[in-house]
């Protein structure tokens, strides 16, 4: 992964650009995908991490270079992106002239933005800036502006309202108001999410730290609450969202909404009204107020009489603020104060998220009237999307508009991908609005008189369509189970193709939502589709599953350009007239042209190979690994692929089977050519044996990797003398054609391995003359199926047991598993390997994951039937039953019906509109406890092949160890159910756990494309690439680039950014500037929990290095109780059993050493000990470590015969680990020694005052409370992080090394390449264990402390 940026696009052939993308997630070791964890992070970020490397795969591919960074994107480019910026001075009416930092590429509209943001001017909304006199357009950029400069006067002027511009107004002056108001974060709305840091750092760390320089040892409290003691058995829930005490929000008006005297008569509109407000003031005031173009003023209406005549005091104010203040001085005095507050929060806490994040519990909140919400909610928004004109948005249009922007250069692809990201993330908002008002039954359906299953909906230019099988469509692949999956497996199809990018290739806009047991499709709308027959429209691929096929030229020529980077094999099917027909994709695959002339491709659900381990074909025989394992197995459906990542290991396996193929034998045909002139057979054997480490071994390759470079070198050199001898030498033809034929390649003359996605379609054909093709197009499939069981899920076992990658919950364990191409499904056979792996125990905290995970799966799928016929009245009963049936110990709960409240004269007539495929509404009712287990684990066993041995839920947690409070949130995350915040007694044998009252919502669960930033991308890699190799100065530059890069095309929040922040931080905090970590991480914490939720994993990672860099800034309350939290949250996500709560728990304990709480310290650290000794085995030195942090707080408290105990214990360690001679055995024994004189003296002392009494002359004995310098080195040692001085000439040294290095592999990787298209590289040498032979900075010399 070493790209040195300064030639990464100009010299690098567009691939090797993409290349540390075809290298992320591919192997089945994570070491390769990313150095960084390696490098800086004790793996603590491997979960993190990888969600980087994994979110940015999807676009590897190795062919195409459509979106290729184009070959001038070198330095000057980017200096484009940040032109200087410059100051202007804004005259805004009443306040004083104020200076503002502006940059040319800013639109006007930006600093309209800004000034609604400033404390001083954010009651204003309907103003334009003026320069010189001239108004400025509202869209041009400020570069384009004449005369705008350094030092210019922007005055804002009043502009006259209209009846849109005043409902601006009134909806920003609503947000002021709510402004510190967290509900709209709890109801998952307008992309707001919920943030707690603040709570823990009291306010913004980079004042405090300033504050509290000198108050080094202040008496600080740090008892941490009972419940996050090591060995406590309660797990609360109420701590997960502690109450900030900036959300009882100042009141500064009881209501404001719309009046009933809307909308102004004729006559009053003539006048210049626009509409009529209503207020309450805080008073008790009552007073209507009329919006006029020329402002608001107070008229003479009440409730009841209608007056517009102006009412005193006449005061007209352009700002409904103003007049407010002037009305209410309760209003004025508030208003103040929270817009203060306001501006004091963190922007990362108020801006929006790109997608919706929804939380999984709230508190009770009180629901206040809101004119606003009202409003949104009845005219269910559609007049007035996003104040756009032209009413409702053409999102195709959008879509596909913002693909065709040019690409040529820097500028223009960060133009492309912002417009592309921005129009996604709304077109997913409005898709995910749409699907809920389809299931609630609020859009009419475009065909009323079918049954409801079968309906279609068209709202806000979005098609809609249920997961049911409709018109037996897939009747041959499993009904409605296959209808299920398949818009999931489309989706991914979908990304698939906009990951490749080509040009004048078009997908549709797909959202995936599941909501209420019901899953939704939208897509955008080709244009014309809905007048012409369906028929008619398809040009290419076939709509019956290969009866009748039809091709296209232009569609095999686009599709042609995926198929290298996809790795589709292009080939040809029989139609049901016997014609041959040529396609480039699966036959369901549709190619339709619009009226607009787009060539769009749909229905990808078949863009990867089938899993032939879950198709049972007659007559076909699996190989020997599948047949063990016990497959084939019939699944639910037949629409089971496998997963593009997989595609992609499987193809770098074969590449470096046929390289080492190849090279063995030319090395035996050299051999052979000393030897005898005569040609020899290339089957016949050589005299000269061939090296060890070139010997083929189909299956070994995912070992073999990480084998010596030198080997891999020599394969690579063999490579070159067989391109460059460019067939001139038919021996080496023939060398290459029978490598070729050895792993499956489509070509005889390179490597090249493609799918045919249509073998064991049923319903699919071939030609005679095919045949061959397609037995070896079987094999390739039964061998993909094979290298899924014998190498990816022994790999992901054997990352776990290394500590490689470290999930916590269900979603970071499906995310490894599918990041290494292993579907979910496979989720039964990867706990069966880690029962059977030797190193069970060291896999604990994996197959409880596993078996949590396995639970709640198959709990999501019983509860999404169970769902499907419940009506909305008796939704929260329904959940909370199955929530009890689910977790409580009470034996049997009873629903109940939600009759209950209300009783209706006429009861008889049932109403004849049920919900879509409604069943009997009460059959839910009759659920019991034993009933419901009896279930999961027959879905356990029936899909994952997996046997669950508990009947009910307290033999579960007794047999595996669970929490339920972590199933509970496992099982909310799955389904999108809400619930109160508050203590669930789930052990009450008396009452059930949950009442009806404890479900508070029910949210769309939504599956979406995320669109990526490319540039960025490459900037962020290699910039981890420079600091990989030591230059720290350098990676922080191409890292701070990168962000700016991720910054222009996502704004200012997503997971990406937050990745890069995280680096940034580190990187910071490595070269010393503490405070620029503490920044950049503070970002970094906020962002997580904003953007992937408070107690994602990722999140509790992010606590750990904020608490760190809080340290060594001196901030030591903050860092303890920012570590306490991250504790709570890993005992609530998962429990305290987990290898990473031994680091959290060393963390604290040192902290706790820092500031003399030795007993307090002790139960952490002995924890962090015992957790350590399990996972990493008694003999690791991780294990050895431990024990010296254990044994120096003995040695504070005086405690020497048990601090020399555990000291010895590490001593031995390093001895038998490292040798007598490491320097860390030698510190040991140092400590050991010194030790020992002070217990010698300590003992001297006791038996003088035994001997002598009180009288005895006691030399004072010397207790060292511990200094912060020591705590913090050894917090550095623990976190993985090591400062190395190292002389002007070690550095020197280094780099050239590292330049050397670098230079060999562009050399091979640019031979390679010639030839190739999907290279591989040597690089990372050896697994990352043994990465410290490789001298690096900021890395510790010895392998001793790899965290």
């Amino acid at each position: 992964m070493v790209i040195k940026t300064d030639e990464l696009p100009a010299a690098a052939p567009a691939d090797s650009a993409r290349e540390p993308g075809s290298q992320a997630g591919g192997k089945g070791r994570p070491g390769a995908a990313e150095p960084p964890s390696v490098m800086l992070l004790n793996g603590d970020c491997s979960e993190s991490l990888k969600k980087e490397e994994g979110a940015a795969e999807p676009p590897r591919e190795n062919g195409l270079d459509e979106a290729e960074p184009g070959d001038e994107a070198t330095g000057q480019e980017v200096i484009v992106i940040q032109d200087t910026g410059f100051s202007v001075k804004i005259l805004a009416p009443g306040i004083e002239p104020f200076s503002l930092q502006v940059s040319p590429q800013e639109m006007v509209q930006e600093i309209h933005q800004v000034l609604m943001d400033r404390e001083d001017t954010c009651h204003r909304t309907c103003f334009s800036l003026h320069l010189d006199g001239n108004m400025l357009d509202h869209f041009s950029e400020l570069r384009s502006v004449e005369g705008l400069q350094e030092g210019s006067v922007l005055r804002v002027v009043e502009e006259p309202y209209t009846v849109r511009e005043a409902r601006i107004h009134v909806r920003h002056v609503r947000d002021l108001l709510k402004s510190l108001d967290p509900s709209d974060a709890f109801n998952g709305v307008d992309c707001n999410s919920l943030s707690f840091l603040s709570v823990f750092t009291d306010g913004d760390l980079g004042d405090s730290g300033k504050r509290k320089k000198g108050l080094e040892m202040d008496p600080i409290d740090c008892t941490p609450p009972e419940y996050i003691l090591p060995g406590s058995r309660e797990r609360p829930l109420c701590p997960l969202q502690p109450q900030n005490h900036d959300w009882k929000p100042l009141q500064c008006l009881k209501v404001l909404t719309m009046s009933g005297w809307n909308p102004p008569p004729g006559n009053r509109k003539m006048h210049g009204d626009l509409m009529y407000l209503f207020v309450i003031t805080a008073e008790d005031r009552q007073v209507s107020i009329t919006a006029s173009t020329r402002g608001f003023y107070l008229n003479q209406s009440t409730a009841y009489h209608f007056n517009p005549k102006p009412a005193s005091p006449r005061f007209l104010s352009h700002s409904l603020v103003e007049l407010l203040n002037q009305i209410s001085p309760t209003f004025k005095k508030n208003f103040a104060v929270l817009q203060k507050k306001r501006v004091q929060r963190h922007p990362f806490e108020r801006i929006a998220t790109p997608f919706q994040v929804y939380s999984w519990t709230a508190p009770q909140a009180e629901h206040a009237m809101d004119c606003v919400r009202a409003e949104d909610a009845y005219t269910s928004r559609l007049g007035y999307e996003e104040h756009i004109p032209g009413q409702t948005r053409d999102w195709n249009e959008e879509l596909q508009t913002t693909r065709e922007l040019p690409r040529k250069n820097l500028p223009e692809r960060l133009l492309r991908e912002r417009a592309i990201f921005k129009v996604h993330s709304d077109f997913a908002a409005a898709a995910t609005r749409g699907a809920v008002a389809v299931v609630d039954g609020n859009v009419m359906a475009i065909n009323p008189s079918e049954e409801t299953r079968m309906q279609m909906f068209i709202w806000n230019n979005i098609f809609f369509s249920l997961g049911f099988d409709v018109r037996d469509h897939y009747k041959d692949f499993g009904g409605d189970v296959a209808a299920y999956v398949a818009p999931a497996n489309d989706l991914n199809g979908v990304r698939t193709y906009n990951a490749v990018d080509v040009e004048g290739l078009y997908t549709l806009g797909t959202v995936v939502v599941d909501y209420r047991g019901y899953r939704v499709t939208a897509q955008s709308i080709i244009p014309g589709i809905l007048e012409r027959d369906q028929e008619q429209s398809v040009i290419y691929g076939s709509i019956d599953f290969g009866k009748t096929v039809v091709s296209h030229p232009r569609y095999l020529e686009l599709l042609e350009r995926t198929s290298r980077p996809l790795k589709i094999l292009r080939h040809r099917v029989l139609n049901d007239r016997e014609e041959e027909v040529e396609l480039c994709s699966s036959v369901e695959c549709k190619g339709i042209i619009g009226n607009d002339g787009r060539h769009y491709i749909l229905d990808l659900l078949r863009t990867f190979p089938p899993d032939l381990n879950f198709l049972p074909v007659a007559g076909e025989v699996l190989p020997e690994e599948c047949v063990r394992a016990g497959f084939p197995r019939a699944h639910r459906h037949k629409l089971c692929c496998l997963r593009q990542e997989l595609v992609d290991a499987f193809v770098e396996h074969r590449y470096l089977l046929f390289m080492k193929l190849a090279a063995l034998q030319l090395m035996q045909q050299k051999a052979s050519k000393m030897e005898t002139p005569t040609s020899l057979e290339n089957g016949s054997l050589p005299s000269l044996e061939p090296k060890p480490e070139v010997s083929p071994g189909p299956e070994v390759g995912s070992e073999e990797e990480s084998g010596s470079a030198s080997g891999l070198a020599k394969v690579k050199e063999l490579a070159e003398t067989i391109a460059s001898d460019d067939g001139a030498d038919p021996r080496s033809r023939e060398v290459i054609r029978n490598a070729c034929k050895a792993v499956g390649s489509i070509s005889s003359t390179a490597f090249d391995i493609r799918f045919n996605p249509d073998i064991f379609s049923p319903g699919v054909r071939f030609p005679e003359s095919c045949q061959e093709e397609v037995r070896d197009q079987k094999q390739l499939l039964k061998d993909a199926a094979a290298f899924l069981l014998s190498c990816q899920i022994p790999g992901l076992v054997k990352d776990c047991t290394d500590h490689a990658v470290l999930p916590m919950d269900g979603a970071t364990l499906a995310e490894v598993m599918r990041q290494r191409g292993i579907n979910m499904r496979y989720l039964g056979k990867v706990l069966d390997l880690v029962l059977r792996s030797p190193a069970r125990d060291q896999l604990d905290h994996i197959y409880k994951i596993g078996i949590g995970e396995l639970i709640t799966r198959s709990a999501k799928h019983i509860f999404k039937t169970y769902l499907q016929g419940v009506e909305l009245s008796g939704l929260s009963a329904a959940i909370s039953h199955f929530l009890n049936c689910f977790l409580s110990s009470y034996p049997n709960p009873v629903a109940h019906l939600p009759a209950d409240e209300l009783v209706s004269k006429k009861r008889n007539k049932r109403r004849k509109n049920r919900p879509p495929g409604a069943a009997d509404h009460t059959a839910w009712a009759v659920m019991t406890p034993q009933e419901l287990w009896k279930n999961i684990c027959q879905e356990a066993k029936n899909y994952f092949d997996f046997n669950l041995e508990c009947e009910t839920v307290d033999q579960a947690v007794e047999t595996y160890g669970l929490q339920k409070i972590t199933l509970l949130r496992e099982i909310s995350l799955k389904t999108g159910v809400q619930i109160l915040l508050k203590e669930y007694s789930f052990d009450s044998r008396h009452k059930p756990a949950f009442t009806e009252e404890d479900v508070l919502n029910i949210f769309p669960v939504v599956k979406h494309v995320s669109p990526k930033a490319s540039d960025a991308f490459h900037f962020f890699q290699s910039g981890q690439a420079k600091v990989q190799q030591g230059f720290l100065k350098e990676g922080c530059e191409l890292i701070n680039e990168a962000l700016n890069l991720f910054n222009n095309v996502y704004g200012a929040m997503h997971v990406e950014i937050c990745a890069c922040l995280r680096l940034l931080a580190r990187l910071h905090y490595i070269m010393g500037d503490y405070a620029e970590a503490l920044s950049n991480q503070q970002k970094a914490v906020l962002m997580s929990e904003r953007v992937m939720g408070i107690e994602h994993p990722n999140t509790i990672q992010e606590y750990m290095h904020l608490a760190l860099y809080c340290f060594a800034s001196s901030q030591l309350s903050t860092a303890l109780s920012l570590l306490y939290r991250a504790r709570y949250l890993m005992l609530l996500v998962f429990g305290e059993d987990h290898p990473e709560m031994a680091l959290l728990d060393n963390n604290i304990g040192l902290v706790l050493h820092g500031v003399m709480e030795y007993d307090l310290s002790l139960r952490f650290l002995e924890n962090a000990l015992a957790v350590s000794t399990k996972y990493h085995g008694p003999k690791s030195l991780k294990v050895a470590l431990s024990h010296h942090l254990v044994a120096r707080v003995y040695e504070s408290k005086a405690e020497f015969r048990s601090a020399l105990q555990h000291e010895k214990e590490g001593y031995t360690i390093y001895k038998t680990q490292l040798g007598e001679d490491h320097e860390k055995t030698k510190e040991s024994s140092e400590y050991l020694k010194c030790l020992t004189q002070q217990a010698v003296a300590l003992q001297r002392t006791m038996n003088e005052i035994y001997r002598n009494g009180s009288s005895a002359n006691i030399p004072p004995l010397k207790f060292t409370a511990p200094s912060m310098a020591s705590v913090l080195e050894q917090l550095n040692v623990i976190n993985g992080i090591l400062f190395i001085p190292l002389s002007q000439k070690d550095l020197e040294n280094l780099k050239a090394e590292v330049a050397r290095r670098h230079q060999l592999q562009e050399a091979s990787r640019n031979r390679d390449k010639a030839e190739e298209p999907m290279a591989t590289e040597p690089e990372p040498v050896g697994p990352p264990e043994e990465a410290s032979s490789q001298p690096r900075v900021a890395k510790d010399p010895s392998p001793s402390l790899q965290g």
